[in-house]
């Protein structure tokens, strides 16, 4: 399955923006209910000039077809398309269209649960996964890493916030968290086991989940109390179920958000590495972020995150 390239489509791959990762996604994937705003406007940026010497430097990628793993469950970075299932939209899947259209390559992607992503790389069943995963040394074991994105996690609570939960602290002793597999908040939560147990209270509980909207889902119905994650897709599930839950603060976290790629292939790291630098030097990075209401801050330049 082939989502349109940057600019050369005016699907809802490309089209669906802005607010649409917010409250429609996460309406249509909860409720079955749709509402889409076809009115914004496409990206704009002209593809850079230096794609054509990349191209030349590396001509092994031109023409090629790689494949990309992705989680499609996180709105606003890669989700399935609520008009169409068979098509994933998002970020993510833009800013790696762009690095193929820069490279000359296309891409199809294959779905697979979070956990799953950096063994679907190693198995070489993927060439390359751009799926919001948070670039660690622990991580960088099975792949290298190329940053591109800063992390910034909102803290997902009940409305009204009961249990005073006021971020990864021992505010979280004795609460449920609801978490992704793999997830790094997941050892940052475990860790809180000791100051606990000095508190005398006890150590918060971790359930796990495959996806965001089985996250989301659990704190909706009471069998969790929080779930952390990124912000933009903290903020999403606020804006669709304004009545239910609300962000109780925003944290950040010493990770960046990073494309990892195989790491006996040093050519094609260099290859999206250098794309990448130029498609932020464009602008085309920021302009693709505002589409899908990233803020500009996030923004970070790419930089690799390796094992030790």
């Amino acid at each position: 399955m082939k989502t349109p390239g940057f600019a050369k489509s005016s699907s809802l791959g490309r089209s669906a923006v802005g607010t649409l990762f917010a409250a429609q996604l996460f309406v249509a994937a909860f409720s079955g209910s749709l509402f889409v705003d076809t009115n914004q406007a496409e990206a704009e940026t002209a593809m850079p000039a230096a794609c054509a010497d990349l191209q030349a430097k590396y001509p092994f990628l031109k023409g090629k077809t790689l494949v990309n793993a992705v989680n499609p469950h996180t709105p606003g970075y890669e989700s399935l398309d609520p008009n169409d299932p068979t098509k994933i939209i998002g970020f993510d899947i833009d800013l790696g269209e762009a690095l193929g259209d820069c490279l000359g390559f296309d891409l199809t992607y294959k779905s697979v649960t979070f956990a799953a992503l950096l063994t679907t790389l190693q198995a070489g069943q993927a060439d390359i996964v751009i799926s919001d995963i948070y670039a660690t040394v622990d991580r960088a074991k099975a792949a290298d890493f190329i940053t591109y994105l800063k992390v910034f996690d909102g803290v997902l609570v009940a409305k009204g916030n009961p249990k005073g939960i006021t971020g990864i602290n021992t505010s979280m002793c004795g609460t449920v968290a609801a978490e992704n597999t793999g997830y790094v908040e997941v050892p940052l939560i475990e860790a809180l086991a000791a100051e606990c147990e000095a508190l005398g209270k006890p150590a918060p509980e971790i359930q796990l989940y495959d996806n965001n909207a089985n996250c989301i889902q659990a704190i909706l119905s009471g069998r969790a109390d929080t779930y952390v994650n990124d912000v933009n897709t903290v903020d999403g599930a606020v804006k669709a179920y304004p009545d239910q839950l609300e962000k109780a603060t925003a944290v950040t976290l010493p990770y960046s958000v990073g494309i990892a790629v195989p790491r006996d292939n040093l050519e094609f790291r260099d290859a999206i590495m250098a794309a990448l630098t130029e498609i932020q030097k464009s602008g085309l990075q920021l302009e693709l972020m505002a589409k899908w209401n990233l803020p500009a801050e996030q923004l970070e330049a790419p930089k690799l995150v390796l094992a030790e």
